[in-house]
Formats: structure tokens, sequence, C-alpha cells
């Protein structure tokens, strides 16, 4: 069990890494990362020049890493990111919350009649080995 105020660095990174085909990862990292410069408030308060001001380092860091898909800790950096720094500084990147990676990561293609025809000798198999009879009246 993680005590109170440790930092949870490796577990969405871990998620990331299963849902992703090429991980990047920003530098610094970590404790040692870079606000976005949405946070505090800053995202909802009136200062958008101080904000993406704040946030060209996180820019630059998004820049280097040549991705093509950034994933948000939080609402502030995911709005900050998607909606401040990308128009600003030309990203051309997706943003997304964690969750949203799993779930398009859970998208399954449809099968092929080979794989059904499979699927149901497995199923089938399955139901005699175990003796069920969905026909059976109960």
């Amino acid at each position: 069990m993680k005590a109170f105020g440790e930092a949870f660095f490796e577990e969405p990174r871990w998620v990331t890494q299963q849902c992703c085909e090429n991980y990047v990862e920003m530098h610094p990292n970590r404790m040692n990362n870079f606000c976005c410069g949405g946070g505090g408030g800053a995202w909802a308060m009136p200062y958008d020049a101080e904000r993406i001001y704040y946030g060209r380092v996180k820019a630059k860091q998004i820049m280097d890493t040549k991705a093509k898909m950034v994933i948000a800790p939080c609402h502030n950096c995911r709005d900050q990111i998607m909606k401040g720094l990308t128009k600003e500084f030309d990203l051309g990147i997706e943003t997304k919350y964690l969750w949203e990676l799993v779930a398009d990561s859970l998208i399954v293609e449809p099968w092929t009649e080979e794989e059904i025809k499979k699927a149901n000798e497995l199923r089938d198999a399955q139901y005699e080995r175990d003796e069920i009879d969905l026909d059976q009246e109960w």
C-alpha cells in the first residue's frame, strides 16, 4: 500500500505503455517535470498570456518528443495542452486523459469468418466437455 503523499509515477506509465506502440517520455520527468502552466487554477483565470508564457517549457518538452499524442494527468493539464499550447505553439498533437487512451485501446476489430468458426468450435468443445446443454429446460 502506498503511503499518504507518495507519488504514483510508475502505475500510469505502465498502463500507457500497454496501450501504445511507441511510448516516449518527456525530459525531465517524474519529480523533475515541468508544469503545463495551467495548474493552480490558471486555466480558469483570465490570464491567457501568462498561462501560455509559463506553458512554453511544457510545449518545448512535447515538441522534443515528436509525439503524436500526449496523455494528460489532470483536467487542467489536458485543457491547457489541448486548447492552449497545441494551438499557440502549433504542436499538431492529440491530447487525451489516460482513461480515454485505455477506452480506445479496448476496441476490438471485427472477427473474420474463420475466427468466428474457430471460436464456435472451441465453445462447442467446452460445452461438450462440461456437459452443458443449452436446450435443456430447467
